[in-house]
């Protein structure tokens, strides 16, 4: 059985990992902010016994040596996937709210696990075996516009300067990714530790949420615009998209487990995406799946932008990881119920 440590488990992308690698058989260590955060994480999968689901708290990530005793564990790791960073913008300083958690936490990790976990022979980080969990913002160049024409594959690297970053909230996102993911290979290139890294980098995440550990004002910031459009928030007109790439968290969570379980995927980067959406869409599937939201959402807003749109190669994902990804509708018709459970 192979021992995975999971970093930010109470996470909406983290707990859906979480539970693929307890499907897949997996021995899960996840870190967590509280022994709150920790029971509610019991309470989401009560039959899993504590040598297959177990925690640790890491109560600031960013805080120096923040995981050096978190990655270790006996039995030893075999495996690391880092997915806690922050995704949102409701903050009042860029530096410490956003950038210092996704840079300082992701390098924290790193360097624990070199120094005092040799056994972990994988690193993931959800951005970005290591995983990280990295983010489609690292990829994407915002300031360039929607690119119609140009394709974005993993090759792609967003510029945004560390001056541009601290300006407003969205810079400071997009910064955090980019300069965190760069800090990963960076370490890689200058340290050389045992274990592999790869990088998963998701464009908008929207899907099912574990009602126990969620409320309408703690949703992703992807999902939010799903409880907007229940709530009646979007009557008079659907906001513009904002980027028109998407995935479900469930093909998510299953490219990671993916990635840990093939050696082919090993220090490469995965620029996962389903593909195409638009809020009008959303709202489309919505009032068809849900026709009592019929007048609670506008007819008009959040279409597609005239003059065309960037294209997209997601072709390393499908054929390194073989995930058949979800349609927007079924991803709508599984999220209603659950953001239903939360008062939506």
């Amino acid at each position: 059985m192979t021992r995975v440590l999971l970093t930010g488990g109470s996470g909406f992308i983290a707990v859906h990992v979480l539970e693929a690698l307890l499907k897949q058989g997996h021995s899960v260590v996840t870190s967590v902010r509280s022994e709150t955060k920790a029971q509610m994480l019991r309470d989401t999968f009560p039959d899993a016994s504590k040598d297959r689901l177990d925690f640790v708290i890491v109560d600031d990530i960013a805080r120096p040596g923040a995981f050096d005793e978190a990655v270790k564990s006996d039995p030893p790791f075999d495996w690391a996937i880092h997915t806690a960073s922050p995704f949102h913008f409701n903050v009042t300083d860029t530096k410490k709210d956003l950038l210092d958690p996704a840079i300082i936490g992701t390098t924290g990790v790193l360097k624990a696990i070199n120094e005092n976990a040799p056994s972990v022979k994988r690193v993931w980080l959800t951005n970005g075996p290591q995983v990280i969990t990295s983010s489609f913002a690292s990829i994407f160049s915002p300031t360039i516009g929607n690119r119609p024409g140009y394709t974005y594959s993993e090759k792609d690297w967003n510029p945004i300067t560390e001056e541009e970053a601290i300006q407003n909230p969205p810079n400071a996102y997009r910064a955090s990714k980019t300069f965190a993911e760069k800090a990963a290979w960076d370490f890689v290139e200058k340290e050389k530790p045992a274990s592999d890294q790869l990088q998963m980098c998701p464009p908008l995440v929207f899907g099912p949420i574990h009602p126990k550990l969620q409320t309408l004002d703690t949703l992703n910031t992807s999902n939010q615009r799903i409880r907007d459009m229940m709530l009646g928030k979007m009557q008079d007109e659907i906001p513009p998209s904002g980027v028109h790439i998407w995935i479900d968290v469930r093909d998510l969570a299953l490219a990671h487990v993916r990635a840990a379980e093939r050696d082919e995927a090993q220090g490469k980067r995965f620029f996962v995406t389903a593909g195409y959406y638009s809020n009008s869409e959303l709202a489309d599937c919505l009032k068809e799946l849900s026709p009592g939201l019929e007048g609670k959402i506008a007819k008009k807003g959040g279409e597609f932008p005239e003059g065309g749109y960037f294209d997209f190669d997601n072709s390393r994902t499908k054929e390194t990881l073989g995930v058949e990804f979800r349609s927007l509708k079924e991803m709508v018709k599984d999220t209603i119920p659950t953001l239903k459970a939360i008062g939506a």
